[in-house]
């Protein structure tokens, strides 16, 4: 885990990496669309990123995914 990110979310950043849509991606972490989104932009938040795949190098840059 990383103070900035939860299980969770670097489990969901790992899946947005592997280059699925959005809406693939919730099924496969049994979320709705919607949430993800909302997950996602909660993580570029947090982050001081603009985008999700902002959030992905962030988190590959840190080993993370």
């Amino acid at each position: 885990m990383h103070p900035n990110l939860s299980d969770d979310e670097i489990q969901l950043l790992a899946e947005i990496a592997t280059g699925v849509t959005t809406d693939v991606a919730a099924r496969r972490l049994e979320l709705s669309a919607r949430t993800l989104r909302r997950r996602l932009r909660s993580i570029c938040d947090r982050l001081g990123v603009n985008t999700p795949i902002e959030a992905v190098v962030w988190a590959a840059r840190r080993q993370l995914i």
